[in-house]
């Protein structure tokens, strides 16, 4: 594990914490909602993309191509990469640096730079981040911080264990529109530009339409479907694997499909929906009760892709240079 602190002073500012992948949640956000902490409680992860002030609207596309931008995606960060990252929770020994809290409507938004100061020194050490349509987060700044000794890492988990213990259950369920716009981009990616046709199931009903309005439709399509462990592997072309919580490792299939990784908990979830039942645990209902239950509501519109999640995805891919695909770019 890790414990942060000071690189002034030498003062502890966070609580032990757990490296984690990069939440794939980073790709998008919903304007005007509040959002709950991106990362869960005693865990960090890093931010390998500069952050914060200053910006600038233009830069030119060699050094955008060097930063892993292949196509315009607005201002570009000049700030520190590799900013770490945590729930605001696990902040120790800091203060608000009150002439620095800017924000959009009714929160701090990090517009403004570091926004944190060590209680022990008054460095400037990180950004917190809450205002409505932000990921409520702290980056410390990789130069104001120093690793402290910490307790041993915790051990990571394989996938029999994942499954088993419920450890893929998500608590950004409200958010899986973005996750799904990421995988979208994978998956038109993946497909080269060709047709492709989609399982029937759970796949289909959260990219089919998407993939139907986005990619041509004729012969030659190339067939996806979900493959993953636990759940084995369909005869398909492309196949939506997990990618490991953890350790970021994509989940490898043995036969010869493409593997177009996916955020785990969205996997997880298509893979092994959870079945809900209106009967009770033990006994049962009258003939007929369970007849008259009204049917759960059904949501006002079928879930989307979060299309910045999947122009923020085809930015920072190679592939979205060339012409067919930067032409799908430029039209979401």
């Amino acid at each position: 594990m890790a414990v942060f602190g000071c690189a002034g002073c030498g003062a502890v500012l966070t609580a032990a914490v757990s490296e984690v992948a990069l939440p794939i949640h980073l790709a998008g956000t919903h304007w005007e909602t509040l959002h709950p902490p991106l990362l869960e409680a005693g865990t960090y992860t890093v931010d390998p993309e500069p952050y914060g002030p200053p910006w600038r609207d233009e830069v030119g596309t060699r050094e955008a191509a060097e930063r892993g931008l292949f196509a315009p995606s607005g201002a570009l960060s000049d700030g520190s990469p590799d900013t770490v990252l945590l729930a605001p929770g696990d902040i120790r020994g800091t203060r608000l640096i009150l002439e620095r809290a800017g924000g959009y409507c009714m929160g701090i938004d990090g517009s403004d730079g570091p926004n944190l100061a060590c209680l022990g020194c008054d460095l400037p050490v990180g950004t917190r981040m809450d205002d409505c349509g932000c990921w409520q987060v702290v980056r410390l700044v990789p130069q104001a911080v120093v690793r402290l000794p910490s307790p041993p890492e915790r051990p990571v988990m394989d996938w029999a264990e994942l499954l088993a213990t419920g450890a893929l259950w998500h608590r950004l369920r409200a958010y899986w529109d973005i996750p799904a716009g990421v995988a979208l981009a994978q998956v038109v990616v993946a497909a080269g530009g060709a047709p492709v046709e989609v399982a029937p199931g759970p796949v289909s009903g959260l990219l089919g339409r998407a993939l139907g309005a986005l990619l041509p439709v004729g012969e030659g399509a190339k067939r996806l479907d979900l493959a993953g462990p636990g759940y084995g592997e369909p005869a398909a072309d492309l196949v939506l694997v997990p990618v490991h919580p953890q350790t970021r490792e994509v989940w490898r299939p043995r036969a010869g499909a493409v593997p177009v990784p996916m955020d785990a908990a969205l996997w997880a979830e298509l893979a092994f929906p959870p079945h809900r039942t209106r009967l009770p645990v033990v006994g049962g209902l009258p003939p007929g009760v369970e007849r008259d239950d009204p049917l759960p509501p059904h949501p006002l519109y079928p879930l989307q892709p979060s299309s910045e999640a999947f122009r923020y995805t085809l930015a920072r891919m190679p592939a979205v240079r060339e012409p067919w695909l930067r032409a799908i770019y430029d039209r979401v």
